[in-house]
């Protein structure tokens, strides 16, 4: 599902150039649930913006199902994101004008070419899903932050991706909260072979995940896969 090789990231800080990732080559396949694992500044959310098409390396390449993504203009990969990445924030990130049910129809609008009943069916269906049916017409502002991140879990699978990357989806939601989204991330893995992808420091997703992936400074030091 995802092949990364030999890729790096430099960023210009004054008159230095800041090697964030060293040399990174990882390949996922179809239906794993990872997680990048490491201290802060260990490079986890860069790997994951990198993999997800919304940074670009310095050098190096990412193939997602079978697509190299290294000749692609900012329009490709929006609209290549678009069509095969869902992504889950840690601010959630939803529209706050919108409703609920607004903010899981957006990149549907945005990017898809779908009639006005497809779009709706897929909504209700994922609102279903994730047990938001009934705060459909609610603002992010009158729902809770368990509610927010479902809906944003929504969001990210409206459009069907193949691959889901999450950026410490977990870090603002109490443990009861957490275990939930949790549980209905790898309910949608088991039922979809959707391939989820985290960057995180929480413990509950680590003690959940296929495969553990630890950086420090840029660099893979350990591939472990997990018993479950």
């Amino acid at each position: 599902m995802v092949k990364a090789s030999h890729l790096k990231k430099v960023y210009r800080a004054g008159e230095i150039d800041l090697e964030v990732i060293k040399d990174f080559s990882l390949e996922i396949n179809e239906g794993e649930f990872v997680s990048l694992v490491g201290p802060s500044g260990s490079g986890k959310s860069t790997v994951l913006n990198m993999l997800g098409c919304l940074d670009t390396p310095t050098s190096g390449e990412i193939i997602i199902d079978g697509v190299s993504t290294k000749a692609m203009s900012r329009t490709q990969r929006a609209n290549f994101r678009g069509e095969n990445i869902g992504f889950i924030f840690q601010s959630f990130n939803l529209i706050p004008v919108l409703s609920v049910y607004e903010n899981i129809e957006y990149p549907l609008i945005m990017i898809q070419n779908l009639s006005e009943n497809e779009r709706k069916s897929r909504v209700l269906k994922l609102l279903e899903e994730v047990g938001m049916l009934d705060h459909k017409d609610k603002t992010p502002d009158k729902i809770s932050g368990g509610q927010m991140q479902r809906v944003a879990i929504a969001r990210a699978l409206v459009t069907n991706p193949k691959i889901v990357f999450a950026d410490e989806p977990t870090a603002n939601l109490d443990t009861k909260t957490a275990h939930m989204i949790i549980d209905l991330m790898k309910k949608i893995q088991r039922e979809h072979q959707t391939t989820f992808v985290f960057a995180t420091h929480d413990e509950k997703i680590v003690s959940n995940v296929d495969r553990l992936i630890t950086l420090v400074d840029g660099e893979i030091v350990a591939d472990q896969r997990m018993n479950q």
